[in-house]
């Protein structure tokens, strides 16, 4: 068997085991991680683009190292095992369904004060004052911009980088939510976290558009919104994700945003009503093809490099 079989299975069972037993509550690697990197943000920090380089720069070169040296495993057994767990370390699809399911039942029940302490499970928006349908909206939007960061896009590093791909991507884009947000002390400190962050979700934020497009049960409907809106929204990979889900569940996204105060206009996608709380649901089925896509594309695309390797061997 080639690297590329070891691979293709690695991801495969990564994505069983996601499946199975999602992310744990205790011990997540990704948490590990972030409490690392916390206490290195607090050595290195200073309100400069240079210092938020260098920080980054660690970061990520300690994670592309650990990749390396893993994918110089020797045999079959142990490539495939380690590609496993580290697919099962970076995916995140199982708990962001059951989040969206959990917010979706706190809402049907009228519990506003329970769907207010789950929103921050999703996204970083403050939910104190939000009532039902700006709920219903955030939890939408969070569901389509983070199918892409939580499944597409490391399945995407993992078929073209294997181990070091997949532990890459996941620190770039931790980094980017502890510190590539907009505020007086990450202005400048997580520029560097925010653009790679960006870059490395460029291309697999339009597959998350497209595999939602062949998703929706209104394909050209999806498509023709993705193609009007998806370039409208501040960030240039969210809203291919968003103006999708929009098309695809035939509802129109974006608005006001409040983040810690400050307010956030976004431009609106899509031609359908505003979310409601019955299109929770709805979401969540959604994100559920769209990762189970994503998983047999990306494996599917590792066993047929798999092929052409041996074939041209």
């Amino acid at each position: 068997m080639s690297v590329w079989s070891d691979r293709a299975a690695g991801l495969a069972l990564g994505v069983l085991l996601d499946a199975v037993f999602a992310d744990p509550r205790r011990g997540h690697p990704v948490a590990l991680f972030g409490r690392a990197a916390s206490r290195l943000e607090k050595a290195l920090y200073a309100d400069a683009r240079a210092n938020g380089a260098g920080y980054v720069a660690v970061c990520v070169g300690a994670a592309a190292g650990a990749g390396l040296l893993a994918e110089r495993a020797r045999g079959p057994l142990a490539r495939t095992a380690l590609t496993a767990a580290a697919t099962w370390a970076v995916l995140g699809g199982t708990t962001l369904a059951r989040e969206g399911a959990r917010m979706a039942a706190a809402l049907e029940a009228g519990d506003l004060r329970a769907a207010r302490e789950r929103l921050p499970h999703l996204c970083g928006r403050d939910p104190s004052e939000l009532k039902a349908p700006e709920l219903a909206r955030a939890t939408v939007e969070s569901l389509a911009e983070n199918t892409s960061d939580a499944v597409v896009a490391p399945l995407f590093w993992g078929v073209v980088a294997g181990v070091p791909g997949l532990l890459t991507y996941r620190v770039i884009n931790t980094l980017d939510a502890m510190v590539g947000h907009r505020s007086p002390r990450y202005e400048r400190f997580g520029w560097a976290a925010a653009r790679l962050d960006d870059a490395a979700n460029y291309v697999p934020a339009r597959l998350t558009g497209l595999i939602t497009v062949l998703a929706a049960p209104d394909r050209r409907r999806a498509l023709a919104v993705l193609r009007r809106d998806g370039h409208r929204h501040p960030s240039p990979n969210a809203g291919r994700c968003e103006a999708a889900f929009a098309g695809a569940l035939d509802v129109t996204l974006g608005g006001a945003n409040v983040y810690g105060g400050r307010v956030e206009h976004r431009p609106t996608m899509g031609d359908g009503p505003r979310p409601e709380v019955g299109d929770i649901r709805r979401a969540v089925r959604l994100t559920k093809a769209v990762s189970l896509a994503a998983a047999g594309a990306a494996v599917l695309a590792a066993w047929a490099v798999r092929r052409r390797v041996t074939s041209s061997g």
